[in-house]
């Protein structure tokens, strides 16, 4: 469970020193690797993904296709049977984060708004990230912002990140921009073997994104942390509300059998397809509630930090 927030202001607002507290919590963990193998933390690490490289990785039977320069010709006259070299690229080991800065995120009707459990995300995982040797950059879109900390390592890189989510979301205005438009933007800062996490609601996404995304999947890890509230799980009780969107005030009429019906059906459509169109990219996925504790529900996109006896594992 979250601890109750005593400050009111700071469930609306992101606040930089609770970004800054948020290291304690980072203490003793690391952003887990899915396609990389382990390597020495120097800020360059060795993929699995065989190509034109650095390191040279093994020499395997020519097969056609391969590139004529590779030819291992040492290995051909010992065996009489033409053989290429392989190489493992090293790509540098770093994280991108796109933080939604979208209208729709600044609602929330448990202990913070989502826009502020976005930053509070992004922070923990910057702070993880840089803890075992990586570089952190950010990318906010929406609401006006165009954003962009180029990746960087070192406390130096997070204060960078961490300064950037508290000043967009002061900045941030009642005007939207798609995940399409982030992404292109994104893509100028991402290098080969990084890893790109997507922090939003969901409401962003446009077709336009899946093809991007797709093209970013063969050469990055991709993860998508979706930001819900309660009142997106089910409606309010019956009654009216008033709901403040863009500047313009809006009644909702709970008293209304078929929009208590449909009101939990569309976020749910909304969240299952960018959770699925992600997952058919191989990417993690993981909801996270504006009052969810924040370490526990990241635990997929973290692993336990090893000690010294175990890094030879």
């Amino acid at each position: 469970m979250s601890q109750p927030n005593t400050n009111p202001a700071s469930g609306i607002h992101v606040a930089l020193d609770e970004l800054l507290a948020l290291s304690a919590q980072a203490r003793g963990t690391a952003l887990a690797e899915v396609r990389r193998s382990a390597a020495a933390r120097t800020g360059l690490h060795a993929s699995r993904w065989r190509g034109r490289g650095v390191d040279f990785r093994e020499s395997r039977i020519y097969q056609p296709g391969d590139d004529i320069r590779h030819m291992d010709w040492r290995v051909t006259a010992r065996s009489g049977r033409a053989h290429t070299k392989l190489f493992e690229e090293e790509r540098e080991h770093g994280l991108l984060l796109m933080v939604d800065q979208n209208p729709g995120m600044r609602f929330g009707t448990r202990v913070r708004f989502k826009s502020v459990q976005a930053a509070r995300a992004a922070s923990l995982l910057a702070w993880m990230a840089t803890a075992s040797g990586d570089r952190v950059g950010a990318i906010g879109f929406g609401g006006g912002i165009h954003g962009e900390v180029k990746p960087a390592s070192g406390r130096r890189g997070v204060l960078q990140v961490l300064r950037s989510l508290r000043d967009w979301d002061q900045a941030a205005r009642a005007e939207h921009e798609s995940l399409a438009s982030g992404l292109e933007r994104a893509r100028r800062l991402l290098r080969p073997g990084m890893r790109l996490i997507l922090i939003s609601d969901g409401f962003s996404a446009d077709q336009a994104a899946w093809a991007t995304l797709a093209r970013c999947a063969g050469r990055h890890e991709l993860g998508c942390i979706l930001v819900t509230d309660a009142l997106e799980q089910a409606p309010p009780p019956p009654g009216r509300y008033a709901l403040s969107a863009g500047g313009a005030r809006h009644m909702l009429d709970f008293d209304d059998r078929q929009l208590r019906s449909e009101w939990p059906r569309h976020f749910a459509l909304v969240r299952e397809r960018v959770r699925s169109e992600f997952t058919r990219l191989g990417a993690r996925v993981v909801e996270l509630a504006t009052d969810a504790d924040l370490r526990r529900s990241l635990a997929p996109f973290t692993a336990r930090m090893q000690g010294p006896k175990d890094s030879s594992a």
